[in-house]
């Protein structure tokens, strides 16, 4: 080979390694430039990710989150939200109302004693029954099992009244009403095992559907305001024609049926 020709290949040696190292140097800029581009989506997909586990922190849950849900009204009940829940025969010329919370254990006494006079007087026409539900218990105690047990009642409601009233009559049983310090009506499946002993609520599946899924839990909401805004102090409260009925003391609920019967025939003559 000539000296020539050796220069030749050196300085085409040269050129190629120039080239190789070109080409090399375009891919590592090219590696890099991906590395950064995927880090900068890692890092935003972080950065969402906490932001959106952060947004979710802060939304409302249980029955804080009852209050944005929809409101789904019983069957059988009128009003604009839902709320006013009459039983008895369109012929009956009065109204007993009655204030209620599922877990005062003096309405529980009030039902084991006078409920079933209260019902054969619905029954006959003596008068209808207004129902008002409250959940006050919850606040002094604390707890939820008011709330849900006055959902669960508005699922039942949505069966017929009948089975309403059967149902909370079994709720404010000796058998299954708990101590109001024992929030056991805060428990799904406690209420669904009452409602089993219920003829038109036993094995039904969208009964049970609905107290699992609280479809009635923002009704409950909006029944129990009504206790605040009539200025109730206690329950049971009995009304009639706006008066408050009492038993022999003036002062306390009737709570037996001699005393009930007498506040109940004195408010019809008026």
């Amino acid at each position: 080979m000539s000296k020539r020709n050796s220069q030749s290949a050196k300085t085409a040696a040269r050129e190629r390694l120039r080239q190789e190292r070109e080409r090399q140097a375009k891919r590592d800029k090219a590696r890099r430039q991906v590395i950064v581009a995927a880090s900068v989506v890692a890092v935003l997909a972080a950065a969402g990710g906490i932001g959106y586990a952060v947004v979710q922190g802060n939304k409302p849950t249980g029955w804080d989150a009852a209050k944005d849900k929809t409101l789904v009204k019983p069957a059988n009940t009128t009003g604009t939200d839902g709320t006013t829940v009459v039983i008895g025969k369109s012929t009956a010329q009065k109204t007993l109302t009655i204030y209620e919370d599922p877990r005062c254990p003096v309405c529980a006494q009030f039902e084991q004693t006078v409920g079933s006079t209260v019902k054969q007087d619905i029954d006959s026409g003596k008068f209808k029954l207004r129902y008002v539900g409250a959940t006050f218990l919850d606040k002094n105690l604390p707890g939820v099992g008011s709330k849900n047990a006055l959902s669960a009642l508005g699922a039942a409601l949505n069966v017929s009244p009948e089975a309403f009233l059967e149902y909370k009559a079994a709720m404010y049983s000796t058998k299954w009403h708990p101590d109001e310090n024992d929030d056991k009506f805060k428990d799904d499946a406690y209420l669904i095992k009452i409602a089993d002993t219920v003829p038109a609520l036993k094995g039904n599946a969208a009964f049970q559907k609905a107290v699992k899924d609280g479809t009635y839990d923002r009704w409950a909401l909006e029944e129990s305001k009504i206790f605040d805004k009539d200025r109730i102090q206690g329950t049971p409260t009995l009304k009639m024609d706006g008066k408050t009925l009492t038993g022999a003391d003036g002062k306390n609920p009737p709570m037996t049926v001699a005393d009930f019967d007498k506040a109940v025939d004195a408010a019809l003559k008026g």
